[in-house]
């Protein structure tokens, strides 16, 4: 099955790449030869990921898939949510967003936090919602570089390292995106043996 990956972001084509592995042929909007920049206009992070997969369908008549993930903090009464990538500006600069973060959590003793993923698959035109959660705290120091956006800041339960101290595989047992892929999969080798 080939499915269009309606993301222009390479570090989440490499996180579900990795989830999906071999299964499913998996083509980004580039190798698709599509050149577009989706808005993400909605107050939800199911509505956002909607919108991308559902314009991706219109332009191309192709199954594909979208996701939309949003950081939100329990101080912060949800923020920086769907706003998450672009929280401080429109350059969608990762460190300028942890700088915001951590500095409206300072003086504030509750730091628990959680990542949402939703993805929105569309099957021959029928869309289908998938959502994973982790659910972890903010620390006040970066640690590690690796993964992006808030990944140094953030610790999932269950563990003592931020995502951005992980490597791919450790990360995969308790990410948000890779539970969501996990479900996208399940729900597909289903449809496929239904084929």
């Amino acid at each position: 099955m080939k499915l269009i990956f309606a993301t222009n972001n390479q570090h989440k084509v490499e996180e579900i790449r990795h989830s999906i592995g071999q299964q499913f042929e998996l083509l980004t909007l580039k190798e698709a030869g599509i050149d577009v920049d989706i808005p993400e206009p909605h107050d939800t992070i199911e509505a956002n990921a909607s919108e991308k997969s559902r314009t991706i369908y219109r332009m191309t008549d192709t199954n594909c898939f979208s996701e939309d993930t949003g950081l939100e903090v329990a101080a912060l009464n949800g923020e920086p949510g769907v706003k998450s990538a672009r929280y401080a500006g429109e350059d969608k600069a990762f460190d300028k967003n942890i700088d915001k973060l951590l500095h409206k959590l300072e003086g504030r003793d509750d730091t628990r936090a959680r990542f949402k993923t939703v993805i929105s698959l569309i099957i021959d035109g029928k869309e289908t919602l998938f959502e994973g959660i982790c659910n972890g705290r903010i620390i006040r120091e970066r640690r590690g570089s690796k993964g992006f956006g808030y990944d140094p800041v953030f610790i999932p339960d269950g563990s003592d390292k931020t995502f951005g101290e992980m490597e791919m595989e450790e990360k995969d047992r308790f990410s948000h995106r890779a539970k969501a892929t996990q479900k996208l999969v399940t729900f597909l080798n289903i449809l496929d043996r239904k084929i």
